[in-house]
């Protein structure tokens, strides 16, 4: 009789399978009627930073990025992880008193030091492209635009600050989520392919789990790991999780002209923009309902990094500049001006980039959902049902969060030592008036 039943086989639930396993938990059964890894997880931007403005999202990126550092250790850097950290740049100079406020604060959270460096000489330090043993922590805040240039030549000259945070980087998710599984595999953990239909709950506690073919697997504990159905997973337990799903997007692009550096960190442009269109596309967009929403103002944030080995063209480009709340759908809808309009807000960071206006190579565009509570912390812990846990909502730092989260929600299941940061993603915290007052108010997000 399998002891743990996991709903959902996506990075939370192999890693939750994975911690189970590592403290001794037998009989673990992972269910999902996709395979491994295939819904959200492999739809990833990759990346990972531990930079938070919240100090228990900080806490719990650093315990995950310990986790990640100690599973590259011993597997030979098997998912390839970097520490070419995130860029924020600005073309705005009366926004540096502000950005290097929230640097500093984010540092004092528990991020690492923050050395800035004026014109004149500088003790900065690029990161390597490869690796990540013996880097800094925390970040550079680069206040010269001589400097700039120097290490990030692809940036526009009208770059005047730049926000090098250093524990960060990127991998592989497949290969992660992989070595996790096999691991999780080879202490007896299995995997099922099927369609989790109803949990059987019985004098307030967890008895079976009804699959789609009929087939009733008795359970002692139940994991809701179901990614961008956590909520209608969590009904089946008569639980109403506070959590909504949104659709992002992601384009693969041919960078032919090698306009993005290959050993570029994740590059983010921090301005608000106008997207640049000549004034003939310009009036035309303006004058149709429909397309004047692309000559209006777009929100900071778009970003891109290269993708392969230094020999590779490609590079990702995202940029969420408006919010698609919706219910999961499979395939999810793509939207076909997306390429344009990242291309065009990328290049305004990155001028070479216009080269390719009207005459860029075709594309690849994929998407999936970012599943997420109001205040973007995650759900990990107890539900209301006994025998009943959750370990989701972790809305676009999946990967990056997601061994720390598999940890925790094995120390609840086994009566483990919890982390300071625990109570802070219990679905019990709603429950607090204090705590609702100030989600009326919650500025944390940590959202890129």
């Amino acid at each position: 009789m399998p002891e743990v039943v996991i709903c959902g086989a996506g990075i939370a639930g192999v890693s939750a399978a994975y911690f189970l396993s590592q403290a001794g938990v037998e009989d673990i059964l992972l269910v999902d009627e996709r395979p491994p890894l295939s819904l959200t997880s492999d739809r990833s931007t990759e990346c990972y930073r531990n930079w938070w403005p919240d100090p228990d999202m900080l806490a719990l990126m650093n315990r995950s990025i310990d986790l990640m550092e100690a599973l590259a250790e011993e597997s030979g850097n098997a998912f390839h992880m970097n520490r070419r950290g995130y860029l924020y740049v600005t073309a705005q100079k009366d926004k540096i008193p502000a950005l290097t406020e929230r640097a500093e604060r984010t540092s004092r959270l528990g991020a690492g030091p923050l050395r800035v460096h004026a014109a004149g000489a500088s003790s900065y330090r690029p990161s390597p492209p490869e690796g990540f043993r013996e880097q800094p922590t925390g970040a550079d805040l680069l206040l010269d635009p001589a400097l700039i240039r120097e290490h990030f030549p692809y940036l526009t000259e009208r770059a005047v600050a730049a926000l090098h945070v250093r524990r960060a980087g990127w991998l592989s998710a497949q290969q992660l989520g992989r070595y996790l599984l096999e691991r999780a595999r080879a202490r007896g953990v299995r995997f099922v392919s099927a369609r989790v239909e109803g949990v059987e709950v019985a004098g307030g506690r967890v008895r079976s789990v009804r699959l789609k073919d009929g087939e009733t697997l008795p359970a002692s504990v139940f994991v809701n790991a179901a990614g961008p159905f956590l909520r209608q997973v969590g009904a089946m337990l008569g639980v109403d999780l506070p959590v909504y799903t949104e659709l992002h997007l992601k384009v693969a692009f041919k960078d032919l002209q090698g306009v993005v550096g290959r050993e570029a960190p994740l590059l983010i442009w921090d301005d608000p923009q106008h997207l640049p269109w000549d004034e003939e596309e310009r009036r035309f967009l303006a004058a149709d309902p429909e397309t004047r929403w692309l000559t209006e103002p777009f929100p900071a944030g778009a970003h891109t990094r290269p993708e392969g080995g230094p020999d590779s063209p490609i590079v990702l480009m995202l940029w969420e500049y408006r919010t698609q709340v919706m219910e999961p759908l499979w395939p999810p809808p793509l939207d076909e001006a997306y390429p344009e309009v990242v291309l065009r807000g990328l290049s305004t960071m990155l001028p070479g980039l216009r080269a390719y206006f009207g005459r860029a190579p075709r594309p690849e565009m994929d998407g999936g959902y970012y599943t997420r509570t109001r205040e973007n912390r995650p759900l990990i812990g107890p539900l209301p049902v006994e025998g009943a846990y959750v370990i989701g909502a972790l809305s676009g730092f999946g990967i990056m969060s997601a061994c720390a989260a598999g940890e925790l929600l094995a120390a609840h299941v086994t009566g483990g030592d919890l982390p300071s940061y625990a109570p802070a993603f219990l679905l019990s915290r709603y429950d607090d008036p204090d705590y609702r007052k100030r989600l009326e108010t919650w500025d944390e997000s940590g959202q890129l």
